[in-house]
């Protein structure tokens, strides 16, 4: 995470250097800001971003919201006027509410499939309303793991027959019913990319709990 200050060149944005804010784990783009030397000092100093906004001068990202930006690293461009944030985010980064600055739809539908059972997992139904499915897996734990086996053993049927259209609906079941059966250990889509991407061979740090 460590970044040079004295190395980047804020005379040529007038005092500030753009920052291109990437998810650590999806590699999803965020947003694009500006940062100021204050600005970079506070990051590394909270381990958490802030920006430099014209409107609102020193900015932390979601310091109002809670959607806070915990830094991974931050890599300077060739030149020093540009830097690279990698971060963990709390929440989406658009003041809209959408995930990310750019109009280009949900980037990754796991993504929504966790946050979707992250939801189901926080809120236990109202008194006398029916329970979803994904919350009635969640409180039954023979229930959730049984449906595991049984996706699977579904999955490798379509793909010994070779049925290309079932097997793609079999992958889905088995990663949805995944996903709902670690949630109750406290895992999240995220750590499963973290081992992933360290398998890689990159370096990813794991979400926070």
């Amino acid at each position: 995470m460590m970044l040079d200050l004295s190395k980047l060149d804020f005379t040529k944005g007038n005092g500030l250097v753009t920052v291109v804010t990437q998810d650590a784990h999806s590699g999803d783009l965020l947003m694009v800001a500006h940062a100021d030397r204050e600005a970079l000092e506070k990051t590394l100093e909270t381990g958490e971003m802030y920006y430099r906004s014209r409107s609102r001068g020193l900015w932390h990202k979601g310091g109002t919201s809670g959607n806070v930006q915990r830094v991974v690293s931050l890599t300077a461009d060739c030149d020093g006027d540009a830097v690279l944030a990698r971060v963990e985010k709390a929440g989406p980064a658009c003041h809209t509410g959408a995930e990310t600055c750019f109009d280009i739809g949900p980037v990754d539908a796991l993504v929504e499939l966790d946050r979707t059972i992250a939801q189901r997992a926080a809120k236990a139904p109202e008194p006398g309303e029916k329970p979803s499915y994904t919350r009635r897996l969640l409180d039954d734990r023979n229930l959730r793991l049984k449906k595991i086996g049984e996706e699977a053993v579904e999955l490798v049927t379509a793909c010994a027959d070779g049925d290309k259209e079932r097997a793609v609906e079999e992958a889905a079941d088995v990663l949805y019913h995944l996903l709902v059966a670690v949630r109750p250990l406290g895992v999240t889509l995220d750590d499963v990319k973290a081992v992933l991407a360290r398998r890689a061979g990159r370096t990813v740090a794991p979400a926070k709990k």
